[in-house]
């Protein structure tokens, strides 16, 4: 299996890190291909601008995903965003590694889809979207880290339900928008206040990746169960 590591975090001694190093060793000890990348070590710029295209197809009025059609058609892609949508293209599993800010991804990771998930070469143009998007081959999972105690992230919790109203937005909105089959995330909670839970999340991280085969999958809904208005039939 090929498997790309999408990591977002800046301090090579966080426990963000520690999970990616995990990863890396239990994916590659089982023989699998693993590509990583580091987005801060990259220096990767997250902020979609126009100088982010070597020509424009229309100058008069900028539309990013516009722009990402035809430089996807054209193969003018940016060198940055190339080689990281032949990693996505390349790898039949994808982790994302980040700690949970402001309820959501650092703003690194977040302009990571906003680049590589590119308009006509994902979805639109030839591709639709979930299901019929061009990504249905690969499966994804988010692991993520969290400063606030699980019970807070129940849905009674005053977090929020970490899975239906936080980390929808990506494995719904991002992942299973493009056709990636989500799994059941990694969360680490509370990570700074024990070693002893530190520890235990690692194995249980390296646990779930020598079972990846039979990781539980997210289940959403398909294109064709919705109708013209994007209701369920």
């Amino acid at each position: 299996m090929k498997t790309l590591i999408v990591y977002a975090h800046p301090e090579s001694k966080s426990f963000n890190n520690a999970l990616k190093e995990k990863a890396i060793e239990v994916l590659e000890n089982q023989g699998h291909e693993v590509k990583v990348s580091d987005l801060y070590a990259m220096n990767f710029d997250p902020v979609a601008k126009k100088d982010d295209f070597t020509e424009l197809s229309d100058s008069n009025f900028f539309k990013y995903a516009k722009e990402q059609k035809s430089a996807y058609e054209n193969n003018n892609l940016n060198q940055t965003v190339k080689t990281e949508f032949e990693k996505l293209l390349w790898a039949d599993f994808i982790i994302f590694q980040f700690p949970l800010w402001w309820f959501s991804m650092p703003a690194i990771l977040k302009g990571w889809f906003d680049k590589v998930l590119l308009f006509g070469g994902v979805y639109g143009g030839e591709y639709d979207r979930y299901d019929k998007a061009r990504l249905t081959n690969k499966i994804a999972m988010l692991s993520t880290t969290t400063g606030s105690p699980e019970g807070s992230y129940a849905p009674n919790g005053f977090s929020g339900d970490i899975h239906e109203q936080i980390l929808f937005h990506i494995n719904h909105g991002m992942l299973y928008f493009t056709g990636m089959t989500p799994l059941e995330p990694f969360i680490a909670y509370t990570v700074s206040h024990s070693e002893k839970e530190r520890k235990k999340y690692l194995k249980d991280l390296e646990d779930k990746l020598k079972n990846i085969n039979k990781g539980k999958k997210i289940k959403y809904h398909k294109l064709d169960e919705y109708d013209e208005n994007g209701q369920l039939k």
